[in-house]
């Protein structure tokens, strides 16, 4: 018999439990220098908010001191806050986006 003919594979299946990504949560934090405007459109560009519950989040944000504009897996969350503060940056603003992990 040659080499090839003893060697044998044996193949064993692993269960393997994939869990789906953590959800975060994207809040803004209010602040007396960024504009409601830049609010307003930042979660219409960056989040697909329409004017109307932009305007309503915003007004929460404003009122309440901070807002959960967005929940999503950690890597599109960090994303979008890195694009919100980056653009809040280049126009002068000092919003704060915070990242937390939803329950």
């Amino acid at each position: 018999m040659s080499q090839q003919e003893l060697t044998k594979t044996r193949v064993r299946e692993r269960s393997i439990e994939l869990q789906p990504p953590s959800d975060y949560k994207v809040i803004y934090l209010n602040d007396d220098k960024t504009t409601f405007e830049f609010v307003i459109d930042s979660l219409k560009t960056t989040f697909d908010y329409s004017e109307d519950p932009a305007v309503d989040k915003a007004m929460e944000i404003s009122e309440s001191g901070a807002g959960v504009v967005a929940v999503m897996p950690f890597e599109i969350a960090e994303q979008k806050g890195v694009e919100v503060l980056m653009r809040a940056r280049n126009e002068g603003f000092p919003l704060e986006v915070r990242l937390e992990q939803s329950e």
